[in-house]
């Protein structure tokens, strides 16, 4: 418990540097000497906070996605930018645009997310009928399942020159973020509040469906709940700031490594890691070529891919 308080107060840090990271001047001494004048406070209010907590709800519930994921797969190297369903969810946004231009918000959330939930089942389906050797095997089918739908995406948005709105999805971009414009993120932290009240559910589901329907679970309605929650927090996440790549890999991987696969233990961890790593990563992005931004996409797909091969080399080790 001391270890998760010290891990909570860490991400804390980091959300309290985030408000006060950026272009314009604003210091917290002056918004506490009641100095700062109104311009400062508006980009406060309606910039800095909603964009903070934009980042805490994205990664938790992408970090927690890619571990949901991870247990319906059982492989430890696929989440949801390695299976194809970001792609799908982009596919389903770009179909909106194409189709229906007009449709609210909320209502691209759910096409894409019919779409995300569409590519998670085709990916599932996939794995059951190719033979995998190999773990490394799983990722690399979604990859080529993600490549396909890429392409086939990259085409329709070429035909129809939404080149540009389709790069603004497929580029985790936190800038625009605005009070107004982030508020379906919390549909995703609820769903990472509902992952963790099923976390003893998912970690049965990791054993297989042999051994989860002899233990008297439902195999069937729970392996549904988590591809629902897969794809919604995806859908979400894209609609609002675009594609986090390897986030869903790379904490779960990490806290796996060192506390173990009981979700009931994991899933806040797995939470305030996510949160953490799109923090700092954003952070990073706002200072390295200030006062320019490096968006949170590549900045996180950098250190997710190293990551990504680290955990690669180690398994041959870990074997011998």
């Amino acid at each position: 418990m001391k270890a998760l308080l010290a891990g909570l107060a860490l991400v804390l840090l980091l959300a309290l540097v985030s408000l006060f990271t950026g272009v314009s001047d604003v210091t917290p001494a002056a918004l506490l000497s009641g100095t700062a004048d109104g311009r400062a406070l508006d980009v406060l209010l309606e910039s800095r906070v909603p964009r903070t907590l934009a980042l805490v709800l994205a990664g938790m519930s992408m970090a927690v996605a890619g571990l949901i994921m991870q247990m319906l797969a059982r492989n430890r190297f696929v989440e949801p930018s390695t299976a194809g369903v970001v792609e799908s969810a982009t596919l389903g946004m770009l179909t909106v645009m194409l189709l229906a231009p007009g449709l609210p918000v909320f209502g691209r959330m759910l096409v894409a997310t019919g779409f995300a939930l569409a590519g998670t089942a085709l990916f599932l389906w996939v794995l059951r009928r190719v033979p995998l050797r190999s773990p490394l095997l799983a990722p690399l089918v979604g990859i080529m399942l993600g490549g396909v739908i890429s392409a086939f995406t990259v085409f329709l948005a070429y035909r129809y020159d939404l080149t540009q709105s389709l790069g603004a999805w497929t580029l985790g971009d936190f800038s625009a973020v605005l009070a107004g414009r982030y508020e379906l993120l919390w549909i995703s932290g609820a769903l990472t509040g509902l992952a963790f009240l099923a976390a003893d559910r998912f970690t049965v589901i990791g054993l297989g469906e042999g051994l989860s329907t002899t233990l008297g679970l439902n195999y069937t309605r729970v392996f549904a709940q988590g591809m629902l929650i897969v794809a919604t927090v995806t859908a979400t996440v894209v609609v609002t700031v675009g594609s986090i790549p390897f986030l869903g890999l790379v904490a779960p991987n990490i806290v796996s490594l060192a506390i173990g696969d009981n979700l009931r233990r994991t899933v806040p961890w797995v939470a305030l890691l996510g949160a953490g790593l799109v923090l700092g990563c954003d952070i990073l992005g706002r200072v390295v070529v200030a006062p320019y931004e490096i968006p949170i996409g590549p900045m996180m797909g950098v250190f997710g891919a190293a990551v990504f091969l680290l955990l690669l080399l180690r398994r041959p080790a870990a074997r011998a």
